[in-house]
């Protein structure tokens, strides 16, 4: 049996399919110990922390951090039993189990630019079939190749990328004296004789796009890349399949001195589509043009619920509680959903699917994009544990370790545009939800009160919600009873509990 383990990046929970590699918490040759993070790996839902699934020492990483990989691909080497000598012996002399083989997904993830005769930093490698380069990362600092350390046993680097080429040699060289390692030339990044994308003799491509140019039959190497360094891009491929003709490089035209500034890509940046603000366009356009929207506005009169909550923090209870308005929206939404249960429901075409639980979504922005998080049966909390649940959450999501059962099952959202100093909007709704409420920001503005206009604290409610289910009485009986509640929540609920 093998001591040399492969750890694929595993189903990390409702049907994802891919992950990047943010960053790897572990390098080559360190011991690790069983259920030790050993990589962070952002999906379009979370970023998470992935354990060691084996106790050992690191014998290779066959991704760099940035990589995007598919579920089941190998990530890491490890060797569960470094105790036991070198791994290229054995005590019978017998070629001991040597590293494992990435599959060619692994390698076709790893995406190769033309350098100054160096060596990619932080990586080993060589050619491989596929026009593609085997590597290993987490060699340390970043060398040149006439500069990189050999590996341990005395095997100079430049000969360690064997045992990760995509198939082994059919014979096995003579064992020989490395030969000294010249550096290359400085090689300048050109495109081939046909204008195409390739530098040192590769098609650069991303490994969806190297697999729609296969499914459509489209030879890359006959293409003009269009991407970063003449990358073909997956708009390259489609034109080609389709038979448009690529657009032709515009004519540089040189400026008048007197010109008073430039426009181009020197001034424009370029973000990549991906993980959450991935996610988040394709639910976004899937439930705009899916469930026919209908927002309705209420603005309220949210003094008494202040009052209340001021009074509240003084409790000697509550004084380590975050206590804060969103607490009491929250409440709210949820007695609201007790008497109208209809609203927290689920279009399932043929179907309606009311749900007599309620996962309450607390949409939160961070620095990896809007996510939105729910607290699971919140209808059964306390305003106490539902104060906590709140905290959690937030920080939970502000840290970015928000998992993505965490952001599953959500049936009712809200989202909190008051605190960026918003009155109110028109939020589209989560996949899979019936209704969405946008809580405005709470403002000292002139109202009649009492007969009389005077300085009160007031709030804007917008209410969305798939006009399939949900009705304009049932929305807007809806959105009255989380008014009155915020109007004046002492009186809600003693008139409905």
């Amino acid at each position: 049996m093998s001591r040399i383990k492969e750890f694929n990046l595993p189903d990390l929970g409702e049907g994802l399919t891919e992950g990047e590699i943010l960053a790897w918490l572990v390098k080559v040759g360190d011991v690790i110990e069983l259920n030790q993070p050993i990589v962070e790996v952002e999906t379009a839902k979370a970023a998470v922390e992935i354990p060691a699934k084996w106790a050992g020492q690191v014998q290779a990483i066959f991704h760099p951090e940035g990589t995007t990989v598919e579920v089941g691909t190998p990530i890491i080497a490890i060797d569960t039993d470094p105790g036991a000598g070198p791994i290229e012996e054995s005590t019978t002399g017998a070629p001991a189990a040597a590293l494992p083989t990435p599959s060619a997904a692994s390698l076709a993830a790893v995406e190769v630019a033309p350098t100054e005769g160096a060596v990619e930093p932080g990586l080993i490698g060589g050619p491989a079939p596929g026009g593609r380069t085997a590597v290993l990362v987490g060699y340390g600092p970043r060398t040149t190749a006439a500069k990189r350390r050999p590996r341990k046993g005395g095997v100079p680097a430049q000969a360690s990328a064997a045992p990760v080429q995509a198939a082994p040699a059919p014979v096995a060289p003579a064992p020989v004296a490395p030969a000294p390692v010249t550096p290359a030339a400085p090689v300048s990044p050109a495109p081939g004789a046909n204008g195409n994308g390739r530098a040192g003799g590769l098609v650069l491509a991303k490994p969806p796009v190297r697999k729609l140019a296969k499914d459509l039959g489209v030879d890359l190497a006959t293409l003009t890349g269009s991407g970063p360094l003449g990358s073909i891009t997956r708009e390259d491929v489609q034109r080609a399949a389709s038979g448009t003709p690529a657009a032709t490089e515009p004519l540089t035209v040189t400026a008048p001195a007197t010109a008073a500034a430039s426009f181009g890509a020197d001034r424009e940046q370029r973000i990549p589509v991906k993980g959450v603000r991935k996610l988040t366009a394709e639910n976004m356009s899937r439930s705009a043009f899916t469930a026919p929207h209908v927002t309705e506005f209420l603005t309220v009169d949210v003094t008494r619920a202040m009052k209340a909550l001021d009074r509240l923090r003084e409790r000697r209870e509550w004084r380590d509680v975050r206590v804060s308005p969103l607490l009491l929206v929250a409440k709210a939404v949820l007695l609201a959903v007790k008497r109208h249960p209809m609203v927290n429901s689920t279009w399932a075409g043929d179907e309606i699917v009311v749900k007599d639980y309620v996962n309450l979504g607390i949409a939160a922005a961070t620095e990896r994009g809007l996510i939105v998080p729910n607290i699971k049966d919140a209808g059964r909390l306390s305003l106490r544990e539902l104060a906590d649940a709140m905290t959690d959450l937030v920080q939970t999501a502000k840290a970015g370790k928000t998992s993505p059962a965490d952001m599953s099952g959500g049936t009712l959202t809200i989202t909190n545009v008051g605190v960026f100093g918003v009155d109110t909007g028109t939020p589209i709704l989560p996949p899979g939800e019936s209704a969405i409420l946008a809580f405005g920001a709470v403002r000292e503005m002139p109202w009649v009160h009492k007969g009389k206009v005077k300085p009160r604290q007031v709030t804007t409610l917008g209410l969305s919600f798939d006009h399939r289910i949900i009705d304009g009485e049932l929305g807007s009986k809806f959105l009255r009873d989380i008014g009155d509640f915020l109007a004046d929540p002492e009186a809600a609920l003693l008139a409905w509990t």
